[in-house]
């Protein structure tokens, strides 16, 4: 009797360690990604775009960034990535705002991180100008600089323009990653086609199907 409790316990165990480690290596189209019916326009050169579509709010989008970023610097001589900020509200805009304001100031990579903490671990509300502001005015930024950038016609043209790759892409939730002007994946694509996993699971399943989709894009470059 010891023994075959023995013997299912091990069993259960093998069990879930394989799920705990399941990913799509071999992703499939319509599970694992979906491919957009109408390509959009990608950059010149030999190297693949990726997109992520996120919205500084969403909890998921500050779970993955991490392991985003990390993915992202291992394929930097593969890629050409970007982000755009989402909007299903109005009350979205001055985090889009915010964004490309960092964008055109170069302070993407010491802010953005710094964004995220603030309001998902500090509970910060950032969700106003005001609120954007005082923040910022913490960071040791020019605030004149920020706020004219802030305000510009650059910043508001690039709102508008993420309105629109959001409605080209078709995104309907976030985070959801964009490769080559075609391919969309994201950890709950993913994960619909894994079941109920943690989400570093899923992340990582992610990013492998990302590693997929980036080679099977550059492919059809050469």
């Amino acid at each position: 009797m010891r023994l075959l409790q023995k013997l299912l316990a091990i069993a259960s165990l093998s069990l879930f360690a394989a799920a705990a480690g399941a990913s799509p290596s071999s992703p499939v189209n319509g599970t694992d990604y979906r491919t957009l019916e109408k390509a959009q326009a990608t950059s010149a050169g030999k190297k693949v775009d990726v997109t992520e579509f996120f919205w500084y709010s969403c909890p998921h989008c500050n779970a993955l960034e991490p392991t985003l970023e990390a993915w992202v610097k291992k394929n930097a001589d593969k890629i050409n990535f970007k982000r755009v900020p989402v909007i299903f509200r109005e009350s979205f805009i001055p985090q889009q705002k915010l964004y490309y304001t960092l964008e055109a100031m170069g302070l993407v990579d010491s802010l953005h991180a710094k964004v995220f903490r603030a309001i998902h671990t500090e509970r910060q509300h950032l969700d106003t100008d005001k609120q954007i502001a005082d923040f910022i005015a913490k960071q040791g930024v020019d605030m004149k600089n920020f706020n004219d950038t802030y305000n510009s016609f650059g910043v508001q043209a690039k709102v508008r323009q993420a309105a629109q790759l959001q409605n080209d892409y078709q995104i309907d939730g976030v985070p959801t990653i964009a490769v080559d002007g075609r391919y969309l994946t994201s950890p709950s694509i993913v994960g619909a086609g894994l079941g109920n996993r943690p989400e570093s699971v899923l992340f990582d399943a992610t990013t492998q199907v990302l590693d997929f989709l980036v080679t099977k894009s550059a492919a059809g470059k050469k």
